[in-house]
């Protein structure tokens, strides 16, 4: 499902921190030898490749590429090159930090990983920043938000697939009377999307469409301006059909009159070792374009071939 390409001989690390060094040095840097080495390697070798660059050159690898590279291309390498769960933390702080409705990093942290992957960003977050997520959270985002992001981003749901269906039932009955009462930041709405595992959650909203005759994102429709829908819409959507989540995430971020390459750079760079292979067939279908197509549409120079190279282009 990962989209990621290694050689099928790893070079060592050492000879990866070499090649990097030679990248930097000189009058001009060379983009193309960043790419080459650091879009083919996993986030083990990527983790090594950090440590024995310092150890090496007494200077931390994402200083040095800060220092060579810029714009578009410097935040694609240092996304990518960040540990995932440190990747998690920093852009779950940026999105705290100049929070706004549309945002979606934060669902995504907490909703499209695993249990254990979102606690690990929780440390991150505290061995880089000293602070909690869900404090910053708390002190950045207001209202219903509020009321729904915390819990959101605090939970460490159950994992496993043991499913309760007589509580799928009710708690389905649940989400309808408060969704047609328009009580959609009602505790109880709140307290069934941000603590039951996603087994449980699928169920629910299973046995929602059974009862109700369509799904439960339809009646989360009713006002599609409204920001808070659109938000308790893209949490379904994240534990239900995560590839679909992300393909539209992508297609909007390249439609209209220009790109988004805050979003564009965010999801290439968190799903390439996990399900962007998916999100990729779920792009073509929807769009009848190859989503490299389109991002080469969309982009240019060093910036287009790092996001190529994360799509596993040829």
């Amino acid at each position: 499902m990962a989209t990621l390409t290694v050689p099928a001989s790893v070079p060592p690390v050492a000879e990866d921190c070499e090649q990097l060094h030679k990248a930097f040095e000189g009058w001009g840097t060379n983009e193309k030898l960043i790419i080459s080495v650091l879009a083919h390697r996993d986030a083990a070798h990527r983790r090594a490749i950090r440590r024995t660059y310092a150890e090496k050159y007494g200077k931390e690898l994402l200083r040095a590429l800060g220092d060579e590279i810029h714009g578009k291309f410097e935040r694609a390498v240092i996304l990518w090159t960040l540990d995932p769960a440190e990747r998690d933390a920093v852009l779950a702080s940026e999105e705290a930090k100049k929070w706004h409705p549309g945002g979606r990093a934060l669902v995504e942290i907490a909703c499209a990983r695993t249990p254990v992957q979102l606690f690990a960003a929780r440390q991150a977050y505290h061995d880089r920043f000293k602070r909690s997520l869900e404090e910053d959270v708390a002190a950045h985002v207001t209202g219903d938000f509020r009321k729904l992001l915390v819990p959101l981003v605090s939970a460490y749901r159950y994992d496993g697939p043991e499913v309760n269906t007589s509580l799928a039932h009710s708690e389905a009955k649940i989400l309808h009377e408060n969704i047609h009462k328009k009580a959609y930041s009602d505790e109880e709405v709140i307290r069934i999307i941000t603590t039951r595992s996603k087994a449980q959650l699928l169920a629910t909203f299973n046995s929602y469409k059974d009862q109700f005759d369509h799904p439960i994102n339809k009646d989360l429709k009713a006002d599609p301006k409204d920001e808070f829908l659109a938000t308790l819409r893209a949490i379904i959507r994240c534990f239900t059909c995560p590839d679909r989540y992300f393909e539209k995430v992508l297609r909007l971020a390249l439609g209209g009159m220009g790109t988004d390459e805050d979003d564009l750079t965010r999801v290439i760079a968190t799903r390439a070792e996990v399900d962007l292979k998916l999100i990729k067939e779920a792009y073509q279908k929807r769009n009848s374009v190859p989503l490299e197509r389109a991002v080469a549409k969309d982009t240019t120079r060093d910036y287009e071939d790092i996001l190529l190279a994360l799509l596993g282009a040829e």
